[in-house]
C-alpha cells in the first residue's frame, strides 16, 4: 500500500497529466494508482540483479547538471534539459521511452520492441537492397580458434583487447581458449578458401546478421559502446580490385541512403585516413554524422576494401583465367571486402533527433507512426456515447491501415487525452489525431505534430491522402533540420590558429593536410589544448581529447593545389594532399 505521505507527493505532480477525466482534477483512485505505479517501478528497479542494478543506478543517479533540471516536466517525462545534460537526458530518453532495459551483465542492453522493430525496418531495406546485388545471407558459428584469429597478427592486434575468451566447460578447463568472434573476418575466411576453386565461383557475396562481441572500455553506452552489439557484415571476394571498389562505394551508398532515408540523418560519405582504416585492410570508407548538441563527429557505418592481404593469409586463390590452353600462370588471390552498419545506427537517430519531450522517431522507422487519442470524454457521456465513439475511431484506424499506416487506438481507461499525449510524445509517435464528438460532427480529425508539435485539421473524407502526405513530410522535415545544422557546423580553417575556436565551438572542420599518421597524432594533440589567445569557454559535455581525422570526403571543395597548399598543422613540413574532416568523436 502507498502510504498517505507517498500519496499526498505523487498528487502534486500528477495533475498536469490529466489522470482521471479530460479536464479534471485528477480523483483520490487516480492518484492512489500513480502511487501505486510509482511504487511498482521502484520494485522493479529493486528486482534487478546486482550487476543490472549497479549499471543502471550509475545510469541515473549522477545529478543533472547544474541547472538542467527541467521545471514543470510531466511526471513520467524527460526532467533534464538536452543541451544543459546530455548524458542525463540520453539515458532518460531510451528507458522512459521504452527502447531498452538494463542487463545483469555490465555495458549488455535489452533491445525492446520499439528499438527492434527499429532494427528490423533497416534490415528489410538494406536486405532487399543486398539481394539485388546478389548478395546472400548466411550464418557463421560465433566461436573461433586461438590458432585461426592469431593468424592474421595486423588484424587481431587492432582487436586484441577487445577479444572475449571462453575458457571453461563446466567446471573443466578447456584445451584451447575459443575466442568469441568480435568480427568474423578470422571465422568465415578458411572456409572461403575451401569454397573458392575457381574464377566461376567468384564474386562470392555473403552476409550475415548477428551479434559480435567487444569488451574492452570503461564507459558503456546504449547503442553507441556496448560490450554485445547487432549488427550486419558482408563478405565478397572478387577476381580484381576494380569489382570489389565498385562494391565498396556501392555498399557505402546504401549505407548513407539508410541514414538518409530511413532514419533523416545526413552523412558526409568520404575514405579514412591511413591511421584510421580498418586494421589489416587496403582501404576504408565510411559514412560520418554530426551530433549538434555536443558538436561531436560519430561513425555511421564503414566499407572497407581489404585488398588480398586476408585472401594471402587464407590461400583463397583461383585459376588465372587469362591463361590460355596449355599454359601455366601463377594462381590469382581473390580481392576481399568486408562491409558493417550496427544498431549504432539507432543511437545516432535519437541523439539527433530527440528533444525534452522524448524521442523523436521518423515516420519511416518508427514502430508506431499514428496514434489516435480520442477526446472529449467526461462523467457526462454515457456509455453508449462512448462505445459509439470508440467504434467511429477504430474505423477510421481500419481506413489508415488499409493504405499502409502503423496505428494504434489509445482506448485505456483511467488516464485523460494529457496523460496519453505526454506518453505518446514520450515515445516519439511522428503524428497524433484526436478524434471526439466535436471532431466526428465536424467530419474532421485534429492532428499533432511530434517533432514540432503544431496542430490541424484533416477531413475525414482526405484522410487516406493527407496522413500519408503528412508523415512525408515530417520525414522531409527532419533531415532538412538536422542537415541545415550539419552543414552549418561543418568549417572550413586554413589557419591553424583559427582551429582551436573553431572546434569549440561545437563544430567539425576541414582543413587542408597531408594525411600522414605522424600529422594527425600533432593535431590531435595540439588540438586538447586551448589555441594560445583562444578565450572560447570549453564545452562542458565535449572531451578534453582534441580533434581526430573523420575522412577524407569524397566531395572535396576547392581551394588544395597538390604540391603547393601547405598543411594546416604548424608544425608540419609536408604539403596538403587534400581536405581531411576533423573532430571530436564518439
Amino acid at each position: 500500500m502507498a502510504s498517505n505521505e507517498e500519496v499526498g507527493e505523487v498528487a502534486k505532480r500528477v495533475e498536469d497529466l490529466d489522470v482521471g477525466g479530460e479536464g479534471q482534477k485528477p480523483s483520490k483512485s487516480a492518484i492512489k494508482k500513480a502511487a501505486k505505479s510509482e511504487k511498482r517501478a521502484a520494485h522493479k528497479q529493486n528486482s534487478l540483479t546486482h550487476t543490472a542494478k549497479a549499471e543502471a543506478t550509475k545510469a541515473t543517479s549522477k545529478p543533472a547538471a547544474k541547472g538542467a533540471k527541467l521545471q514543470g516536466a510531466a511526471l513520467i517525462g524527460i526532467d533534464v534539459d538536452k543541451e544543459l545534460d546530455f548524458a542525463g537526458w540520453y539515458q532518460q530518453v531510451l528507458t522512459k521511452g521504452d527502447l531498452i532495459d538494463y542487463y545483469d551483465v555490465q555495458g549488455c542492453y535489452i533491445l525492446k520492441p520499439g528499438s527492434w522493430s527499429i532494427w528490423e525496418k533497416i534490415q528489410r531495406w538494406f536486405n532487399d537492397r543486398i539481394e539485388e546485388m546478389g548478395v546472400e545471407n548466411c550464418s557463421f558459428p560465433m566461436f573461433v580458434s586461438s590458432k585461426v584469429l592469431e593468424r592474421e597478427k595486423d588484424h587481431i592486434d587492432g582487436f586484441a583487447p577487445e577479444v572475449a575468451w571462453v575458457t571453461k566447460a563446466g567446471k573443466s578447463d578447456l584445451e584451447e581458449p575459443i575466442a568469441i568472434r568480435p568480427t568474423s573476418e578470422t571465422v568465415m575466411y578458411p572456409y572461403y578458401a575451401k569454397y573458392i576453386r575457381s574464377h566461376r565461383d567468384l564474386p562470392l557475396r555473403w552476409n550475415q546478421w548477428n551479434s559480435v562481441v567487444r569488451w574492452e572500455f570503461k564507459h558503456p553506452m546504449p547503442f553507441l559502446r556496448s560490450r554485445e552489439f547487432n549488427w550486419q557484415e558482408g563478405h565478397t571476394a572478387h577476381l580484381t580490385e576494380e569489382a570489389a571498389g565498385r562494391e565498396v562505394r556501392e555498399i557505402l551508398e546504401h549505407y548513407g541512403e539508410i541514414y538518409e532515408k530511413l532514419l533523416a540523418v545526413p552523412v558526409i560519405r568520404g575514405k579514412k585516413t591511413d591511421k584510421e582504416k580498418f586494421a589489416g585492410g587496403l582501404y576504408t570508407t565510411t559514412v560520418e554524422g554530426y551530433i549538434p548538441t555536443t558538436g561531436r563527429g560519430i561513425q555511421g557505418a564503414t566499407s572497407h576494401c581489404l585488398g588480398q592481404n586476408f585472401s594471402k593469409m587464407f590461400d583463397i586463390t583461383v585459376e588465372d583465367p587469362t591463361a590460355k590452353e596449355g599454359e601455366t600462370k601463377d594462381k590469382l588471390h581473390v580481392w576481399q571486402n568486408s562491409w558493417g552498419l550496427s544498431t549504432r545506427a539507432i543511437g545516432v537517430m535519437i541523439m539527433i533527433h530527440g528533444d525534452n519531450k522524448g524521442l523523436v522517431l521518423p515516420p519511416r522507422v518508427a514502430k508506431l507512426q499514428v496514434v489516435i487519442v480520442p477526446v472529449g470524454i467526461n462523467v457526462k457521456t454515457s456509455d453508449d456515447e462512448k462505445a459509439t465513439l470508440y467504434d467511429e475511431i477504430a474505423g477510421l484506424a481500419q481506413t489508415l491501415k488499409g493504405v499502409g499506416v502503423r496505428v494504434h487506438v489509445d482506448n485505456r481507461d483511467g488516464y485523460g487525452p494529457g496523460y496519453k499525449f505526454n506518453d505518446w510524445e514520450l515515445k516519439g509517435v511522428p503524428l497524433r489525431l484526436e478524434v471526439g464528438p466535436g471532431e466526428f460532427k465536424g467530419a474532421y480529425v485534429t492532428t499533432a505534430r511530434r517533432d514540432n508539435r503544431e496542430k490541424g485539421k484533416i477531413m475525414i473524407s482526405e484522410l487516406v491522402k493527407e496522413v500519408p502526405a503528412l508523415l512525408d513530410t515530417i520525414q522531409d522535415d527532419l533531415y532538412k533540420k538536422a542537415d541545415e545544422a550539419f552543414k552549418s557546423h561543418t568549417k572550413k580553417v586554413t589557419d591553424w590558429k583559427d582551429f582551436g575556436p573553431t572546434l569549440n565551438d561545437k563544430n567539425v572542420i576541414l582543413i587542408p593536410h597531408c594525411l600522414t599518421e605522424k600529422c594527425e597524432d600533432q593535431v590531435k594533440e595540439m588540438s586538447a589544448r586551448k589555441a594560445e589567445g583562444d578565450d572560447t569557454p570549453e564545452d562542458a559535455k565535449a572531451p578534453s581529447m582534441g580533434a581526430k581525422s573523420l575522412c577524407i570526403p569524397f566531395e572535396q571543395p576547392e581551394g588544395v593545389v597538390k604540391g603547393e597548399t601547405k598543411c594546416t598543422n604548424p608544425n608540419c613540413p609536408n604539403k596538403a594532399e587534400a581536405w581531411c574532416l576533423f573532430g571530436r568523436s564518439y
